[in-house]
């Protein structure tokens, strides 16, 4: 079952990055978005680590069901394309 936060913001962002990292140290290869409902720009931040985190360990990492406000926030950051996102 993939990894699947459902709030990554300022609040709770050091809670979501150290789960995210567990789920991908324990052989996660998708994150699922879908039920992502809060998130700010440590959302962003957050999902840059875990895929530094997947490259690290030679992995893949997938994003799924990206909400499209995520989406928007990581192209106004300029780092869209540095997403693994289908």
């Amino acid at each position: 079952m993939p990894f699947a936060p459902v709030s990554l913001t300022m609040a709770d962002a050091a809670t979501g990055l150290r789960n995210g990292l567990a789920a991908i140290a324990a052989g996660d290869l998708t994150v699922d978005l879908g039920r992502l409902s809060r998130f700010d720009s440590s959302a962003v931040a957050a999902l840059l680590a875990w895929q530094r985190a997947a490259q690290a360990k030679g992995i893949r990492l997938t994003l799924v069901n990206v909400p499209a406000g995520l989406s928007s926030l990581a192209r106004l950051y300029g780092v869209a394309d540095l997403l693994p996102t289908t």
